[in-house]
């Protein structure tokens, strides 16, 4: 985990302060110096619980430890106050100053405030896999949640000075397609289709564009194994093109699109299971080659080689795995849905076989995504037959409401979504009332230029007249995205950023009803009005890393 004295030069010259503290006072050195927030924020800015964790090696009370630790610091220009409380925290309160200079900062790097640029040798290749629906069929609301998570993870895995690659695995070869170009022959045919075929409007609309485009003679020409898989790889490139343009219209693009298909193609399927195999973590049985995934903490050993001598999806996974590492990846996120719980084991497993480090092979499991309206769940979609559809409920309620609602849970959490709720114009609904402060910050400015007010520059205003405590509250709360974006890339935690997102709506709200910016005093003025710049950057910076507008209109 990121620290906060990684992100920030004050911090990190406190903890080196009180490291010095430490050693003067004869107590146990501390590797890392703990800085954290205070629960209550009239306990200060920040915080340390170092004395409560040395003082069984130093065989003195907390308490005892944290007075010497004051006695013995010697405290920054920009710490105004420093104290003890409780069973042995230390609590600082920086200045009024460092306030002043996040306004300058927030203006001075623009976008780049709360991003972090590390040095290369800090900076991991990650892969980031999410959605990799079956081209067999539309998306439904599941994928859009995985697909807004996948999206954001990624941008701020990027904010937090990463290189990242946006992967979808498309499933596009094997006994689904063979089933999925049947069924496509079947509604071209018009022929009776049974319960193993795909239903649908869409595999009817399938069917008819292909012999729009194509013609009639192309449902036949061959046996039928031969056209269904002819007509199989025909609807999945259709069907990954109307994914694909699903997807863009949410906001959401792909660097890379990877086919299953190409890995047996090209022989990596067969070249990674020798691999295995060479590496003495394979045996056979029956006929069938099974990797020891036992040995490497799964409940049951998984094939790889049918004894038929077809190869299995997890062999394709075991060869698409070593396939990112050969591309140069050294992390790899895999972002799946609540039907995947049993995928997890194994594919640790082959982690280990391969020799990835545990640490660097994540797999997220999501959880379900509920759509009612007005309370009562929303019927199936006519056109999947099975589910309603991304395009649908994308199409009613707009990207960046749906975004925004499906980013404001953590992953392992239902989402219920009323879409009534989703579209109210209403300071109820958090992405308009995030929006709204963005729009509010817009209007001002407006109307400042409308006014000819000359607000100078942010070097010449008087910041330090910004003393009143919703003031004081939105400085605080802009000086926090840094650290917010940190811990939401660490732990893949978009929903942190959509609760900051609120929480500086709010602020800036709070200040909006408290504190004029126009029609007052001109030198408060013109500091009201940069803090309302500097808050309107702030803002749309975390929008900008949800992937959801930030308006200068409502």
């Amino acid at each position: 985990m990121t620290t906060p004295q990684e992100l920030d030069p004050v911090l990190a010259e406190l903890a080196t302060r009180i490291r010095t503290a430490l050693l003067a006072a004869g107590l146990p050195e501390v590797a890392e110096i703990p800085l954290e927030r205070p629960r209550q924020p009239e306990h200060g800015d920040w915080a340390t619980p170092v004395a409560l964790s040395i003082a069984a090696e130093a065989e003195q009370t907390p308490r005892a430890i944290a007075e010497q630790l004051m006695t013995n610091l010697e405290v920054p220009p920009v710490i105004a106050a420093v104290d003890v409380a409780g069973p042995g925290f230390v609590n600082f309160r920086l200045a009024h100053s460092y306030f002043q200079d996040v306004v300058r900062r927030v203006l001075a790097e623009g976008d780049r405030f709360g991003r972090r640029t590390r040095a290369d040798v800090d900076v991991e290749h990650v892969n980031v896999e999410f959605v990799s629906s079956n081209p067999t069929g539309p998306l439904h609301v599941g994928h859009g949640r995985w697909a807004a998570a996948g999206d954001a993870i990624a941008a701020l895995l990027e904010a937090d000075g990463h290189h990242v690659e946006r992967e979808y695995y498309l499933n596009d070869t094997g006994e689904q397609i063979r089933r999925f170009g049947e069924s496509v022959v079947a509604a071209g045919l018009g022929r009776h289709r049974t319960d193993e075929h795909y239903r649908g409007e869409y595999v009817d609309a399938l069917a008819a564009q292909i012999k729009a485009d194509l013609g009639d003679a192309v449902f036949g020409g061959g046996d039928d194994a031969e056209v269904a898989e002819r007509i199989g790889q025909i609807a999945v490139e259709l069907m990954t093109d109307h994914i694909r343009d699903v997807l863009h219209t949410m906001g959401v693009d792909f660097d890379t699109w990877f086919s299953e298909r190409s890995l047996h193609e090209q022989g990596a399927v067969q070249a990674t299971v020798d691999l295995l195999a060479e590496a003495g973590h394979v045996h056979e049985e029956d006929g069938a080659v099974f990797l020891n995934t036992t040995a490497f903490g799964d409940d049951k050993d998984r094939v790889l080689v049918r004894s038929d001598g077809r190869p299995t999806y997890f062999a394709a996974d075991c060869a698409y795995l070593q396939n990112k590492r050969e591309r140069g990846h050294d992390r790899f996120v895999y972002l799946l849905g609540a039907d995947h719980h049993g995928y997890v084991g194994r594919m640790q497993a082959l982690g280990r076989a391969l020799g990835v480090p545990d640490e660097t092979l994540e797999i997220r499991i999501g959880q379900l995504v509920n759509l009612s309206r007005g309370g009562q769940p929303v019927r199936m979609s006519t056109r999947a037959g099975e589910f309603v559809t991304l395009a649908e409920v994308l199409d009613e309620v707009g990207r960046d409401a749906l975004r925004y609602h499906y980013l404001r849970s953590g992953l392992d959490q239902p989402i219920d979504f009323d879409l009534d709720e989703v579209v109210r114009q209403s300071m109820d609904n958090p992405v308009y009332y995030v929006q709204y402060a963005h729009a509010r910050i817009a209007s001002i400015l407006r109307n400042a230029d409308a006014a000819g007010f000359d607000a100078g520059t942010v070097d010449d205003a008087a910041l330090d007249l910004l003393t009143e405590p919703t003031e004081e509250e939105l400085l605080r709360r802009m000086a926090e995205l840094p650290e917010v974006v940190a811990q939401a890339a660490d732990l893949r935690a978009p929903h942190r950023l959509t609760r900051y997102a609120e929480d500086l709506a709010g602020s800036f709200h709070r200040f909006y009803t408290e504190c004029r910016v126009l029609g007052v005093r001109d030198d408060i003025a013109r500091a009201r009005y940069w803090l309302a710049v500097a808050a309107k950057q702030v803002l749309a910076t975390a929008l900008a890393l949800l992937r959801v507008s930030a308006p200068e209109r409502m």
